[in-house]
């Protein structure tokens, strides 16, 4: 017994499937990474896409603050500059959702919030984030980049030349993930190793990022 639980401490296990149920293995010990391959709805595709099309700047973030447990975040104004396109409302609705979702899951009170359009990799190296656990979902455009445990060497994060070329796993469109990071307690030296995609010239990602802060 005293074995098996020495050798879970030596590896990281990644977990994928169809339901949102599949996030909640992000609290199993030996996990530091859960995703949910979530099929986006129609009408909140096509508004990442019309956004997109209209080639304008995004970069917005929030820090929610969620004292009661069935607190509704506040997301007023948000990306407001957007508001007239159609499906502005459900995009905004399930914003709402993911925000409510994490911070049942984990039990937080206060939440960073970062919604972004990105046409470059904005952290292009393989690396991992000083955070407990990190929500990366890509609503438009390539899905972020991440590798299973050990298939590269933890030492020469950040090094080009160690990247490795092949094995390299990458989200979909539309899927949400649970990235654990350095600050979980029992998951140092575990956070996932990810990195942002480049996408291809004339391209652009329509990103959220939600960050467990309390």
């Amino acid at each position: 017994m005293l074995a098996l639980k020495l050798m879970q401490n030596r590896t990281r296990h990644q977990h994928q499937g169809p339901t949102p149920e599949t996030l909640t293995k992000i609290l199993q010990d030996d996990s530091n990474l859960a995703v949910w391959q979530r099929q986006l709805p129609l009408h909140i595709s096509d508004f990442a896409q019309l956004l997109l099309s209209l080639n304008e700047p995004l970069a917005e973030s929030l820090c929610l603050e969620l004292p009661q447990e069935d607190a509704e975040p506040d997301l007023t104004g948000l990306a407001s500059g957007f508001r007239d396109l159609e499906g502005y409302e459900g995009f905004v609705a399930d914003l709402k959702w993911l925000v409510s979702g994490f911070a049942c899951l984990l039990g937080a009170k206060r939440i960073g919030l970062r919604l972004r359009v990105l046409d470059k990799a904005m952290c292009p190296r393989f690396h991992v984030d000083h955070v407990p656990v990190r929500l990366i979902t890509t609503y438009a455009g390539v899905g972020s980049q991440w590798l299973k445990e050990g298939a590269m060497d933890r030492q020469q994060l950040g090094q080009a030349n160690a990247e490795p070329h092949a094995n390299i796993q990458q989200l979909s469109s539309g899927d949400v993930a649970l990235l654990k990071g350095e600050k979980w307690h029992g998951n140092e030296g575990f956070g996932l190793i990810h990195r942002s995609p480049q996408p291809a010239a004339g391209e652009r990602r329509l990103i959220l990022t939600l960050d467990w802060l309390g």
